[in-house]
Parts: C-alpha cells; structure tokens; sequence
C-alpha cells in the first residue's frame, strides 16, 4: 500500500515507518521536526529512514492548512497514520496552545483530508492519558474518559470525538489507538526512562515522583509497532458485530478504539532496578511528591486487542531496558 504516517521523526512514527517499508509498502512521512526535544536525534531517524527508496520524507507542520494539503493530494494515500501531536503530560501545564495547535487543529486538518481523499484506513494515536481520573482496572475502551486531569489529555479526547464524527458523517474506516507508556531504543528524551539513563551516567540524581508509589503499563517499542500494524490490517466496518465485552465498535460509524498495552503494570521503583540492572551502578534517589495531573497506575484491558488480532505486548522490562540502554550507549557513545 501507499501509506501517509504523520510524525515519522518521532518515537512511534520512526519505528512504524521502519516496520511499514520492511513489509513492503511505499510511506510517505510528515513531520514538522518542532524543538520540543533535541532536533538533532529526529534528523538521526529521519536520516535511517530515507536509506530507504520506499520513503518520501516532508516536514510540514499540521496546522499548515495549504502544505499539508499539498502533500496528502500528491499521495493519495490508501492508508493514514495520524501519529504526529505535542506529547507530554508535564509540558501541557506550561504551553497548553501548543496541544490545541498540534492536537485539535492538526487532527481536524488530517481528518478534512481524509474526508477529501478518502482512504482504505485512517488510523490514529491516542494515549492511555485519556483515561484520566479513572479508577476502574484494567482500563477499557469501553470506559469512562469524561475527567481528563491535563490538557493534553483533554486534546487527544478531543482528537477521538472529531474522528468518530467523522467517520460517521464519511463513512471512514477509524481506528484509534490508546498507547500505554512506550519505550525503547530510539526513545525520547523527555520520558522517565531516558532522564534516568542520561542522569546516572552523570552522576547525578533522579527525581521519583509519590516517593515511587506509583505502577505503569510500560509498553516495549516492537511490541507496540507488532499492534499497530496488525491493527491498520483490522478495518472497522459500519453494522459489524462486536467481538469482544470490551469491543468499542460504534454502532453508528466505523470506528473502533483500541488499547495497545500488556496489562502488566510495573511499579516505578522496579522500574528504576531494571535501569540500575542494565547500567551497572546504583541511583541516586531523590523522592519527591506527585505531580499535578500525574495518575497513580496505568492498566490495559488486552481483551479487545486480543480478540482483534491474536497479540498483545508481553516484553518483559528488564529485556526492554536494556535493549534501551545498549541503543543509548551506543547512539551517545557513552
């Protein structure tokens, strides 16, 4: 196929581009390569990418109406991947415009397009953040997520409601994706586990957040690409029976939502072990009290993503670390 992926110099759109070409298809990549994060590390992945005669590569900002346009006519993508956004929990609570931008304005542009262009499948990321101030585990698609705790999360909510619109009012075949905490080589700096691998090797301290009292369903990089690209072959159709307790197929449009995690949480202080573990030395410790908008534990229900496509991620987070931290030393030279 000819796939559009939006953020192919990101984390997830890297690795899925990647994953994409191996099996035979032509990516067309998008990426406005903002500085949210050390540019030079997205120039790297792009870079890896277009040794491949299979990629297309475009930077472009989503909110560039007249540019975005341009490159999804030229394309005619037969399937989108709508990953690209302005990620982080913590960095909402000091630029919340810039979610709105990314989040709400660029998805509503991915999705115009869509209307106009018509593609076999649009597929796109969300995040377990949705969830919110939800207590009932595991989490499930078919869940509440009406208490959002940051703005990031409330743009990606948002993002989900404008694409189930969508797909009813188009008829586009919809799936969205909930992430749970990827990870891996290639990762990006402003998550836990690349803070804690470049401030050990420093010699300096780490920030634990609640003191370590906190668990998350950490998700290993293959394990989350394994997902999405069986998934982008599951295309949800309009009237179809849902095959799952859990199954958030809309009964108005195709669209479905699915969780991509193992349903495994994993405490933070094992966590930091499983760094200590592949490193080689101990932290330094610095325990603090929880952040605002931060929840106290990530679970998937796998029930629908089973169902859906016989997998779920099962990388156990000793392997996945040090698969991290073997990358890093080699990428940094350190």
């Amino acid at each position: 196929m000819r796939c559009l992926v939006t953020g192919t110099a990101g984390f997830v759109g890297f690795h899925l581009a990647r994953r994409l070409i191996a099996d035979g298809h032509e990516v067309v990549g998008v990426d406005g390569m903002t500085p949210y994060y050390d540019v030079r590390l997205k120039e790297d992945r792009v870079a890896q990418l277009e040794r491949h005669n299979a990629f297309q590569a475009h930077r472009c900002m989503l909110e560039d109406w007249s540019s975005l346009a341009g490159i999804f006519r030229e394309a005619r993508p037969e399937l989108v991947v709508h990953l690209a956004a302005q990620a982080g929990v913590r960095y909402s609570l000091e630029n919340p415009r810039a979610y709105i931008d990314s989040n709400v304005t660029g998805s509503f542009n991915v999705l115009e397009l869509c209307r106009e262009l018509r593609p076999r499948h649009l597929v796109m990321a969300s995040t377990s953040s949705a969830y919110g101030a939800s207590a009932t585990f595991p989490l499930a698609e078919t869940g509440s997520t009406d208490h959002p705790l940051t703005i990031y999360a409330a743009t990606k909510k948002s993002m989900e409601t404008m694409a189930h619109s969508y797909a009813h009012l188009w008829d586009i075949p919809t799936t969205v994706f909930r992430f749970f905490t990827a990870y891996g080589p290639w990762g990006r700096p402003d998550m836990a586990l690349f803070k804690f691998v470049e401030a050990i090797l420093a010699g300096r301290q780490i920030d634990i957040y609640n003191h370590g009292r906190m668990e998350r369903d950490f998700t290993y990089i293959d394990d989350l690409v394994e997902g999405i690209a069986r998934l982008c072959e599951t295309v949800p159709a309009r009237g179809a029976t849902r095959i799952a307790a859990t199954d958030s197929l809309s009964p108005v449009a195709p669209y479905r939502i699915v969780n991509i995690g193992g349903g495994h949480p994993v405490s933070l202080l094992r966590f930091v072990e499983a760094i200590e573990q592949a490193l080689g030395r101990k932290a330094e410790r610095n325990y603090m009290d929880m952040q605002p908008g931060d929840v106290l534990r990530t679970e998937a229900s796998t029930e629908l993503l089973e169902a859906l496509i016989g997998f779920r991620p099962a990388t156990p987070i000793e392997t996945g670390v040090a698969e991290f931290v073997r990358w890093y030393r080699d990428y940094y030279r350190v």
